[in-house]
Formats: C-alpha cells, structure tokens, sequence
C-alpha cells in the first residue's frame, strides 16, 4: 500500500477528531456537564417522589429529557459565542469561533440544529418539556441577541442564567416526569422545592463569578457586568455570600422541611461543600486569572455535587 493510500485516511482521521474537540470546546463543556448532572439527578429524586415512575421503565424518557437539555445548552452557549467573537478574542482566545478553529457558518449550523432539535423532540414529549423548552431558548436569545442583549445588564443577566438553571430545569423536568406518570395536576414536592430554592442563589453566584475574569474584554466593549461596575473583589464576596447562604440554608432548614429524607445526608453533606469551598475561596486570587479560573471552576464541580446530595437523602430516607 502506498504512503498517499495510509495518509489519506490518517488525515481524514485527525481532521475528524480536531473537529469533534471544537465542538467539545463550543458547547462549553462545565455546562453540558451541568445540565447533565441536573437532570440525572431530578430524574432520581423523581423515581423517589412518583408512585407511577420506576428507575429502569423511565429511563427511555430521561435519555430523551437528556437530549433535549444538552441542544438547549448548546444553543445558549453557543448563541452567545457568534455574538462575542470580539469579545472573547481578548477574555476566551482558547474558544474555537476566537481561535479560528471553527468558522461563524459552521457555528450558525451548530445552533441551528441545537435549536430545532429539543423543540422536535418536546413536540412528542408533553407540554412541560415544551414549555421548558421554548422559555429556555427564548431566554438564552434574549441573553446574547440584540437588540435585547440582556447580558449588557448585570441584574437582567443573572436573572437570566440564575432562571433558566433554577427554575426552568428544575420545575421544567420533574413536571415533565410528573405528567409522564399520569399523575394528573402537579404537586411539586418538598425536596424539588428545597432545590429550586438551593440553586437560586447558587446560580447567581455562578452567573457573576463567570465575569471576574472577563473585566478586560467586557469594559472595553461596553458590557457592564458587575465586575466591570463593582471590581472582582466585590464580586468575589457577594458570589460567596450567595453560596454560604445557599449551603446554610440546605443544611439546616433541609433536615426541617424535606420529610422523608436523610437528614444526617443533607446536614453533612452540605457542611462538607461548603468546607470545601471555604478552603478553595482562601486560595483564589482576582488578580490571577488562572488561579480565578480555576476556583470558578471548582464551583461548578460543587454544582455538580449537589444533583447528588439531594438524590443520594432522598433515596437514603
């Protein structure tokens, strides 16, 4: 066999795998990871709080809810990164659309598609998916398209991510599994209230931590951010002050209010995070944008971690 005859297919085979990195990078892996976790573990908790729902007969169902979720993402994420191309060249020159691994049509392809799938996919599903759906996809427009472009506006911009993470996910997919079992008008029980209430503030925190980072990009193109407004130490407090509150809350009022499940869990593993990120907070530094990253990061895996407190006390009671 002759080298051009090997090489063909070598090169159609790193071409491939350089392309499926991109589009790992585009989706912005932490949230996909996110979104994942959020649903696997209302999933759990559904099992535990619906009579007509068992683990292995729905499991169809959440792998549907799953894919529906993670093209809502992407088309977030990946909305908001054709409109900041500039911006990100200065605050995120490692993206593929900034770093010219990937070009704006391919881009536009990519969110169209993840627009159109979970809204086919919620057209079979029920009308909760729908309805999370189509609010999902019209607050992430609303978060990056002009002439709208609510992330120009610190509160409107937490509002919108704190929302869609808290609300929208959170009521969205149990009411779908809640309907799917026929169980008729939905009654929102105890432990997904206790978790809408828990990621409240935890997504706030989340949403403007995310720009202590990004000061230089978003000043120099306008976009006022807290962290523009306020400066990164600031905003470093008030993200950690949401946090705390979120872990205190959880900790002490959700042994109280969520019957049926462990407190023991709920109390110590919440203690556990929040000493967790204490420790983590103690080593971040705002100047740094590497050590920040990296912390920010870290409230993320504590984000992950809840969709498995939460379950893990419900099936343990």
């Amino acid at each position: 066999m002759s080298r051009g005859a090997v090489a063909a297919p070598l090169g159609r085979a790193r071409h491939v795998r350089t392309a499926l990195r991109a589009l790992w990078r585009f989706s912005r892996p932490h949230t996909v990871i996110g979104t994942a976790v959020s649903v696997a573990g209302l999933y759990l908790v559904a099992v535990d709080q619906l009579p007509g729902l068992s683990f292995g007969a729905g499991l169809g169902d959440a792998a549907l809810v799953l894919v529906a979720g993670l093209a809502v993402n992407v088309f977030i994420v990946g909305v908001n990164q054709l409109e900041d191309v500039e911006i990100d060249r200065i605050n995120k020159p490692y993206l593929p659309l900034a770093a010219g691994d990937m070009t704006r049509a391919q881009g536009r392809a990519i969110v169209a598609v993840a627009g159109l799938v979970p809204v086919a996919l919620a057209l079979t599903q029920g009308a909760f998916e729908l309805a999370a759906v189509l609010t999902g996809l019209a607050v992430g427009a609303a978060y990056s398209l002009p002439p709208l472009r609510l992330k120009r506006f610190p509160i409107a911009a937490s509002l919108c991510i704190s929302g869609v993470r808290s609300v929208i996910v959170n009521l969205g997919v149990y009411g779908h599994f809640a309907a799917a079992t026929g169980a008729g008008a939905l009654e929102v029980p105890a432990p997904i209230w206790a978790l809408t209430l828990f990621v409240v503030p935890f997504s706030f925190a989340i949403a403007i931590l995310k720009d202590v980072p990004d000061i230089e990009g978003d000043r120099r193109y306008e976009v006022m951010t807290f962290s523009v407004r306020l400066g990164a130490r600031r905003v470093m407090d008030v993200g950690l002050a949401a946090l705390v509150v979120a872990y205190l809350g959880m900790a002490v009022l959700g042994p109280l209010t969520i019957d049926g499940a462990d407190p023991v869990v709920l109390a110590v593993g919440h203690l556990a995070a929040l000493a967790l990120l204490w420790r983590w907070s103690r080593e971040a530094d705002v100047a740094d944008t590497a050590s920040f990253t990296r912390f920010y990061m870290r409230v993320w895996k504590l984000f992950f971690l809840e969709y498995a407190i939460l379950p893990l006390a419900c099936l343990a009671g």
